[in-house]
């Protein structure tokens, strides 16, 4: 920016004056930008409210347009300590007997107890054994995976507990309670671990076996040819002798213990099921046992008529809710004369002063929107149009559905509809039920109603959120041909602010003139002063 001095002949504050004359020539510019600040929230207040909308009709209003979406299915169980059970919509009606025979258990082996080990402690320190002699480990899985653990003697405990994470296992050591812990990371056998002393070759080595006895891991599994109940092998026994070792489960105090894994088994109906969790999915049921037990139990599967009413409750919400925010920014307070602030105008106002200020604007920016009158009608329309099943027409008000009416409903509530009898609306909680007497009587009347004005609301929204020339697909206002308003705005904001700057320099130029003009006469004058010795 060229630095300019002023008014040094003249004495004028030309500086004022001309920010005086640019002031009232930039009227026009800020009238501009408030105009397009106005523009830009009312195209925020619209996003946000066609995204509420899109949602409800790609979601829930879509969704009901089906019969899956109404088709529910609920399963009693006789005794629910033993199991819960779940049907999806496939479900078949009718009783079935149940058995928990086992739950699902993740294996684990608790260490027998140690004395003054640290986690920095060497294995060499811990086993007595040289610190370049090799330590190998080997975790078999019961989904028949092998992985080597391979250390030294002068690896650390924490790098023990490293490298069986490492292998597949959890593990952990309590330096407080000086015990190792190592689990399963699933439950079931398929996740079950042995812990043995074996190279990669498969042989049981003497350093493996006197690392796995220092950290009260060596059990009856380090040997390969161990019997089903736990019993190791003479020639093992005879290792173990050999090195002055026991088995950690064997010490007399502070040993360690073992829980073997264990699948989850049920019979349904006389058949077996097994599971490596205690969750099972069986023709369309979802069982989860609880508790092992000799009673059988009863499972009784049948058509949830509380789950399809429960899914017209949620419909008729989500519609009300849409609706009513509808109405609230149609039937919002005007705000005349109020315009967003400009820089100066904010200096003068403290935070709150502005977001009040502000706030008003923007809850009446989309008041009276003819594009917003006409979505709600459309929608009114949809929601209160006969169904014909059958030859016979229904509405929403044939099964106990409708709205308050204009003196009772609140303000900007008045398109929204209330269940009779809905124990959680206040309003109509005590008339009576008549859409869960029509579920129960003939659900299928129900569904086929819901489903047609469902799909009639969605096929007036698509047409409504069709791309036009002056609107996106999916959008129910002109959100093209404000894009263009607002660039227009920038346009002629830009071509304002030239027209203003060419005005200043105008100026300038003038009264630079005149201060070039007095300055040469100041000179003259002092000249002619000179000559006649004044």
């Amino acid at each position: 920016m060229a630095i300019r001095i002023t008014g040094m002949n003249s004495g004028i504050d030309t500086e004022s004056i001309i920010a005086d004359l640019v002031s009232a020539k930039s009227v026009k510019k800020t009238n501009l930008e408030k105009a397009q600040t106005k523009l830009s929230w009312k195209m925020d207040a619209w996003k946000t409210l066609n995204s509420k909308l899109y949602s409800t009709y790609s979601s829930t209003i879509s969704n009901m347009r089906f019969s899956s979406t109404y088709t529910k299915k609920k399963t009693t169980v006789s005794n629910d300590s033993i199991a819960s059970v779940m049907a999806s919509a496939d479900a078949t009606n009718g009783v079935q007997t149940l058995q928990v025979k086992s739950l699902a258990k993740s294996g684990y082996l608790t260490g027998a107890q140690l004395s003054g080990v640290k986690s920095t402690d060497t294995l060499a320190d811990a086993a007595g054994i040289g610190e370049d002699e090799a330590v190998n480990f080997k975790i078999k899985l019961g989904d028949g995976t092998e992985k080597n653990v391979e250390l030294t003697g002068s690896s650390k405990i924490s790098d023990v507990v490293a490298r069986l994470k490492e292998a597949g296992v959890n593990a952990s050591f309590d330096e407080k309670n000086q015990r190792f812990f190592v689990s399963a990371k699933e439950m079931g056998m398929d996740a079950e671990f042995a812990l043995t002393a074996q190279d990669a070759d498969g042989n049981t080595t003497d350093s493996g076996l006197k690392v796995l006895s220092s950290l009260g891991l060596l059990t009856a599994e380090a040997d390969e040819n161990a019997s089903a109940n736990g019993q190791v092998s003479a020639d093992f026994r005879a290792q173990l002798d050999r090195l002055g070792l026991t088995l950690s489960t064997e010490k007399a105090d502070g040993a360690a213990t073992r829980i073997k894994a264990q699948d989850a088994e049920i019979l349904l109906n006389g058949a077996a099921f097994k599971s490596t969790s205690n969750t099972f999915n069986i023709n369309g049921l979802t069982i989860t046992a609880k508790k092992e037990s000799d009673e059988e139990v009863t499972m009784t599967t049948a058509d949830d008529y509380d789950g399809i009413y429960d899914t017209i409750k949620k419909f008729l919400k989500e519609y009300n809710e849409l609706v009513n925010e509808m109405d609230k920014l149609y039937n919002a307070d005007s705000a005349k004369g109020y315009e967003p602030l400009t820089s100066e105008e904010k200096e003068a106002m403290s935070e709150k002063e502005i977001e009040d200020w502000e706030e008003k604007i923007k809850a009446s920016l989309l008041r009276r929107d003819a594009t917003l009158g006409s979505l709600s009608n459309t929608m009114q329309m949809a929601m209160s149009a006969g169904v014909e099943i059958d030859g016979k027409k229904y509405y929403l008000s044939d099964f106990g559905i409708g709205t308050l009416g204009y003196f009772t409903s609140a303000d900007n509530e008045k398109h929204a509809y209330h269940i009779d009898g809905d124990k959680d609306d206040d309003a109509t909680s005590g008339k009576t039920d008549k859409l869960k007497a029509m579920i129960a009587s003939d659900p299928e009347v129900v569904v086929q109603f819901f489903q047609k004005i469902s799909n009639d609301l969605y096929s007036s929204l698509t047409d409504k959120m069709s791309a036009t020339e002056m609107r996106s697909v999916y959008k129910a206002y002109n959100d093209k041909q404000m894009k263009k308003e607002y660039d227009a705005y920038t346009k002629d904001i830009k071509a304002q602010e030239e027209r203003v700057t060419e005005f200043e320099d105008k100026w300038y130029k003038k009264f630079g003139a005149m201060e070039t003009a007095l300055a040469k006469l100041n000179s003259k004058t002092s000249a002619i002063s000179g000559l006649l010795g004044m």
